[in-house]
């Protein structure tokens, strides 16, 4: 059993696909168990039985065809428009359009290359300092996680077998929590740029109705999807359907940004990511039935227990957890992995599902960010050309605001679950 296990863990050092290292481990199980390992397969085509899981390609596919389009571009335009003549106005605009963009892509490094371009140029431009930029956009590139529609709520409402509509509904407060207290950051740090207020630009309501004018069309897109699907209107998936018809009309037949030539070369960078994910999951099923199988998430629970009695106590150890696997696993593979072993330790600790998953997120999208080993840093690194150094200084004051937000949320379970009770 032990040499099973190193061999699967030499595998994945060398770089064995995921869902490979994750099914022969499935596969080794059942059949040490004795279990016919058609099982394996099973699982995986059980995936297909799951109505929510339709919602995954079709907003992925929705949130590529908007950053394929000039969309982040209107979407700053307007954003500038209404709040750039704050003291940190632009800072503001960043975080908001970053977490919106995130949202909507599922992968907060496709935020921090495609958002990055505009962004720090106009940070740099307006007079803040380049480690307040840096920071800026590395650390926001993640915030989306816990705004609806985002890929891993969805993910984590598949695997916990919690509804997610109630996730969308639960990741408000929290997620807000976090754009706040940066944007406090920020506009302490717009009071304390070198230009004087008379240098920012007035609030002009010509360019605010022209920039609303620009992005008439896309305006109503949170609206349709969030309001529909918390006043019971649409199903996720329904939803994510209306999402793509309405995001295809405006894009393809409105604005006129994306061809008909273009969409399948989309449709497909689109759909690779969804079918990693999809493999990932249908793998996972597998193993997470055959570890129930063997108990061992009631020994975990018990190891635990025999050695940590509060509750207190284990939240700090699960947010420490948490943090440093947010730094080496991407949050679908530790979404997929992770929360199945962790959900009965928490039941046993009087912890909701819904709380659990929003303390899961909201540090995983730190652990992004947090040194050494966290993969924003480096893609942060490789898109502004700086040392990696530098990326870890400039994020220190915005991972501590954020990890602070993180305190919050775990010992306050009121902000995730007042909205859903």
């Amino acid at each position: 059993m032990i040499l099973t296990g190193l061999l699967l863990l030499a595998l994945a050092l060398l770089g064995a696909p995921l869902f490979a290292v994750i099914a022969a481990g499935a596969i080794f199980a059942f059949g040490r168990a004795d279990v016919d390992q058609i099982a394996v397969v099973m699982e995986v085509y059980r995936i297909a039985d799951t109505p929510v899981l339709l919602a995954i390609p079709l907003f992925t596919f929705a949130g590529f065809i908007l950053g394929e389009s000039r969309a982040p571009n209107r979407l700053v335009r307007l954003s500038d428009a209404l709040l750039g003549w704050m003291p940190g106005g632009l800072a503001v605009i960043a975080l908001v359009t970053c977490a919106l963009f995130t949202a909507f892509t599922g992968a907060s490094g496709v935020t921090i290359v495609a958002m990055g371009a505009l962004l720090y140029p106009a940070l740099r431009d307006a007079g803040y300092r380049e480690n307040f930029s840096l920071g800026l956009v590395t650390t926001s590139g993640s915030l989306g996680l816990l705004f609806a529609p985002s890929l891993p709520l969805i993910l984590y409402g598949i695997v916990a077998e919690v509804s997610v509509d109630r996730l969308f509904i639960a990741g408000i407060m929290p997620g807000t929590l976090m754009l706040l207290a940066l944007g406090l950051w920020s506009f302490r740090e717009g009071r304390f740029l070198q230009q004087n207020a008379a240098e920012r630009p007035a609030f002009s309501a010509r360019e605010a109705v022209a920039a609303v004018r620009a992005a008439v069309w896309e305006i109503p897109l949170p609206i349709i999807v969030l309001g529909g699907v918390y006043t019971g209107y649409f199903a996720v998936s329904e939803a994510a359907a209306v999402t793509v018809i309405y995001v295809l009309v405006v894009e393809m037949l409105i604005y006129r940004e994306i061809s008909f030539a273009r969409l399948p070369g989309i449709m497909r960078e689109s759909m690779v990511l969804v079918g990693g994910i999809l493999v990932i999951l249908g793998a996972s099923l597998a193993s997470t039935n055959a570890m129930i199988d063997a108990q061992v998430p009631m020994k975990l629970f018990d190891f635990v227990t025999a050695h940590v009695s509060s509750k207190l106590t284990f939240l700090i150890l699960l947010n420490i957890f948490l943090l440093v696997l947010g730094t080496m696993l991407d949050v679908f593979s530790a979404l997929i992995i992770v929360v199945p072993l962790l959900l009965p330790l928490a039941a046993g600790y009087g912890i909701e599902p819904i709380h659990l998953g929003m303390i899961f997120l909201a540090n995983m999208q730190i652990g992004y960010c947090t040194p050494p080993v966290g993969m924003n840093l480096f893609i942060a690194s490789y898109r502004f050309d700086k040392p990696i150094v530098t990326l870890y200084r400039a994020t220190l004051p915005w991972l501590l605001i954020l990890f602070a937000c993180v305190l919050l949320i775990t010992y306050w379970p009121w902000l995730s679950m007042a909205m859903v009770q």
